[in-house]
């Protein structure tokens, strides 16, 4: 899977920001034809993104675009001239508004007749799908076993407490009277669930308030600690924020790798199911916890600073 700790919007129809985002640390960066473009530059935003993809230096990230809805007349025109323009130099198409499987299976489709015609790689071109309204939720898991092409869920905080009707004005925030829990729970761990049981990643939404760096944090714990993937950042300062929180720990990711090299040792050199480490029992559940741990590490680019010694004979 591709790092996706932080990913970046950018708008499609601003060169600078464009520009300067190419030398940032986000994971990902999503450069945006739907909600940050006003629709009397929609179109030339498209030639915008279509020469920054072919001629920026996106070393080390992942390169998105953002079409909008398929309820709009932009969406088919979005994918036919990014792809056939960048599409060698594109990895996935963020789909908004995604509201059921065939949204996602026409994406796919599409994709798929550009790239022949193209001769471009069939299928390498990823989908992420951000889930942004009620009838979403409610069909998520079909939309998240819709396509092999599909790498991401996303959550669309904005458009989704519109269509429930949620009482604030405030994106990412617990809605004003909401004292108890977390008003958000439910939405992210079922988009987490869809995600997991297919294999897919799961992205938090974005958190409007882009100078309360330390209110951002707190916000993306919540979704670290559930197991989100990563989560969209709005502005540069908040990236290294994201990065941090969607990485372990350099004590936790060197533990993981301690607890696989150590449960592999004692598997196969001594044929046991469950050992030690320390004063620590490690089993076939501690490895797959650990594998956890430490593919986010690896994802990340950290190094270890441990190394496992099998005890003597």
């Amino acid at each position: 899977m591709r790092s996706r700790r932080t990913t970046l919007a950018v708008p499609g129809s601003n060169p600078r920001f464009i520009e300067k985002a190419q030398g940032l640390p986000a994971d990902e960066i999503f450069l945006d034809l739907e909600d940050a473009v006003a629709p009397s530059a929609k179109e030339g935003a498209r030639k915008t993104v279509v020469a920054a993809l072919n001629d920026g230096d996106w070393a080390g990230k992942t390169r998105v675009v953002r079409i909008n809805d398929l309820e709009t007349h932009w969406a088919y025109r979005d994918v036919i001239e990014v792809v056939e323009g960048a599409g060698a130099n594109l990895d996935a198409v963020m789909l908004p508004k995604a509201s059921d499987a065939a949204h996602v299976q026409w994406l796919d489709r599409l994709l798929t007749q550009i790239e022949k015609a193209m001769g471009l790689d069939v299928g390498r071109i990823g989908i992420e799908a951000q889930i942004e309204d009620a009838k979403g939720m409610v069909n998520i898991d079909g939309i998240a076993a819709s396509s092999p092409r599909l790498e991401a869920l996303v959550f669309g905080p904005g458009d989704l407490m519109a269509s429930i009707n949620m009482r604030t004005l405030v994106v990412g925030e617990q809605p004003p009277g909401y004292t108890e829990g977390d008003a958000y729970h439910y939405i992210l761990m079922r988009i987490l669930m869809a995600a997991r049981a297919n294999d897919l990643q799961a992205i938090d939404g974005p958190y409007f308030n882009v100078r309360d760096v330390d209110a951002f944090t707190r916000v993306a714990k919540r979704s670290a600690a559930l197991g989100f993937d990563g989560k969209w950042v709005l502005h540069p300062a908040q990236i290294d924020a994201g990065n941090a929180v969607f990485s372990p720990t350099q004590e936790d990711y060197d533990r993981a790798e301690l607890i696989l090299d150590a449960y592999e040792h004692y598997v196969t050199v001594e044929g046991r199911g469950a050992a030690t480490l320390g004063d620590e029992m490690i089993d076939e559940a501690s490895r797959k916890m650990a594998l956890v741990v430490a593919a986010k590490g690896r994802a990340a680019g950290m190094a270890r600073t441990e190394r496992f010694d099998a005890p003597a004979s």
